[in-house]
């Protein structure tokens, strides 16, 4: 499993337009091999800014690197600018891949053993 993070800085004034970008816009991420889910997290508040961050799984760092280059992601990423910044300079990405998964079934399982 591949986790692909983006944080942004965004402006505190924009908050409700942020969140309107990502929530009213067309991902196409149903239709790439290995998507399998996309959080838009809303993190803390700081003096000039609020914390968000999008958070993608996929099953593997190949399938991430096959949306980058899709047209999918073209079209994804492709809406017209906003008329004003609605964050502070430019998202930072972060990669992981995964160490270990726990799920409530595994531990179920292994607390039982």
């Amino acid at each position: 499993m591949f986790i692909a993070m983006n944080r942004f800085k965004v402006v505190k004034d924009a908050t409700a337009e942020f969140e309107a970008v990502w929530l009213g816009r067309d991902s196409h991420l149903g239709e790439m091999a290995g998507f399998v889910e996309f959080h838009l997290l809303r993190g803390p508040e700081n003096e000039d800014h609020v914390l968000y961050a999008s958070h993608t799984i996929w099953r593997s760092r190949a399938d991430f690197e096959a949306w980058t280059r899709s047209e999918q992601f073209r079209k994804a990423h492709g809406r017209a600018p906003s008329t004003k910044p609605l964050y502070l300079g430019h998202p930072q990405f972060e990669g992981f891949e995964t160490v270990q998964t726990l799920g409530k079934a595994a531990l179920a399982s292994s607390d039982a053993a």
